[in-house]
């Protein structure tokens, strides 16, 4: 008897180079081998490479959305390059301006007074590199009302909010109003990348955002968020986010009783970890909880001294880390870090030969979305300006695809699968000719 597939890719290789043929029903891998006997739409991938789909593991897609409607700082360099930027194209006076990427190099992190003077005439809503501060002009200030003002607002000595506002994304956003960004061509962005999963890292994910995000891009989704952060339909729960800052951790006894009431709901915890103190604090929380469960994760990994590695791989923590990075910030780390320091940035290598689970993600949009960038810096640690950066922490492909791919190309498998190019020539991106989710095409190039 004659199988019957809805989909059958023929003519692929694998990964190591050899022929194959896979046969695609009902959302699963019903087939595969160097060929597939059987009958089905067909598709001649003409001797590019069949893989499992990329899943980015920390990103946060309604910032990223925002980006996209938003004004681009990264590559601005001067006060007269970032007001030409905020300046260009602005329209109605009454609608706000919101602009990311701000570089502290530039100015430091301008006030109100300096915003003003930016542009004066429409409210002004900036974010810094990192993401964690928003930098407001007086017009944009006047929009928040006259209630009182929470913590996050920084007040100079007469109780007057400066602009700088760190870390109150939930509270700006419930202030300001208005609507949430579409998701739609951010999901085709990364669908012609090749991403057939995301997981969002927002700490403060909750019932509101899961509604927001659940069923608006076509990747599979994980959602992480706060320990009232529901199950529903489009999504699966993922950690409890702990979102530290070296500069106002938290009481540990308070870090230790989220941590056991996630253990109660079953979730596992993952947190921030950009610094070493970081890191650090988040060590001895686990340890104060009676230890590290399987699926728990360090977020980030920026900063792993090697006398550490041995106490993560005993712990059976993963470490969730982004190699772009090294691509898009190593020319500022270079200048700012002590060359003794910059191995311990962004650790891939070490930390596998150790026996450490390593997954990598974006962290877009603080870092580029793209996944091919990633993979390219975790192959060459290069810089933007073709430094290297901890070249003993390079991996080869295979190692670099498995910190994106998240299913097996085994039958059984969801049929989320990539054909794509990727050559060997140094510092070559990926090319992606047509991804699937679930054995549908939402890409095709």
């Amino acid at each position: 008897m004659t199988e019957t597939y809805d989909l059958i890719i023929r003519n692929a290789q694998d990964r190591a180079g050899s022929p194959i043929s896979v046969g695609i029903r009902d959302g699963s891998i019903g087939a595969i081998g160097q060929s597939v006997e059987g009958h089905g739409v067909e598709v001649d991938a003409q001797g590019q490479t069949l893989g499992p789909g990329l899943h980015d593991h920390h990103c946060h897609l309604l910032a990223t959305a925002a980006r996209m409607e938003s004004v681009d700082l990264t590559d601005c360099r001067t006060e007269d390059s970032v007001i030409a930027r905020l300046r260009a194209g602005t329209s109605p006076s009454d609608q706000w301006i919101r602009a990311f990427g701000y570089d502290e190099r530039v100015a430091g992190l301008p006030d109100r007074d300096l915003l003003d003077s930016w542009l004066p005439n429409h409210p002004l809503r900036i974010q810094d590199r990192t993401g964690a501060y928003w930098l407001l002009n007086s017009a944009a200030i006047a929009r928040l009302g006259k209630q009182p003002l929470p913590s996050c607002v920084e007040r100079d000595a007469d109780g007057r909010p400066t602009g700088r506002i760190w870390r109150g994304d939930k509270w700006l956003r419930e202030r300001i109003g208005g609507s949430p960004p579409s998701l739609a061509a951010l999901g085709q962005r990364l669908a012609r990348w090749g991403v057939t999963g995301v997981t969002d890292a927002g700490a403060s994910n909750g019932i509101a955002e899961a509604k927001l995000l659940a069923g608006a891009i076509p990747q599979r989704l994980v959602i992480m968020g706060t320990e009232t952060l529901p199950t529903g339909k489009g999504y699966s729960v993922g950690p409890v986010k702990l979102l530290f800052d070296e500069n106002d951790l938290p009481p540990i006894e308070q870090t230790v009783s989220r941590i056991a009431a996630a253990r109660k709901l079953n979730r596992n915890v993952a947190a921030h970890c950009a610094t070493l103190g970081e890191l650090l604090f988040y060590l001895e929380s686990l340890r104060q909880s009676g230890g590290a469960r399987p699926g728990d994760r360090i977020e980030h990994g920026s900063v792993i001294t090697e006398s550490l590695i041995g106490d993560i791989a005993a712990a059976g923590l993963t470490v969730v880390t982004q190699p772009n990075f090294i691509h898009d910030r190593g020319d500022r780390y270079r200048s700012q870090i002590d060359k003794s320091e910059l191995d311990d940035l962004y650790r891939l290598g070490s930390l596998l030969r150790s026996g450490v689970r390593v997954r990598g993600g974006s962290d877009a949009p603080y870092g580029d979305a793209n996944p091919w960038i990633a993979l390219r810096a975790a192959l060459d640690r290069r810089t933007r300006d073709g430094a290297v950066i901890g070249a003993g922490e390079a991996v080869d492909r295979s190692a670099a695809l498995a910190l994106y791919q998240h299913s097996p190309l085994a039958i059984g498998a969801p049929a989320d699968l990539i054909l794509y190019n990727w050559p060997e020539d140094s510092g070559a991106l990926g090319e992606v000719r047509l991804t699937l989710i679930g054995g549908k095409i939402v890409w095709q190039g």
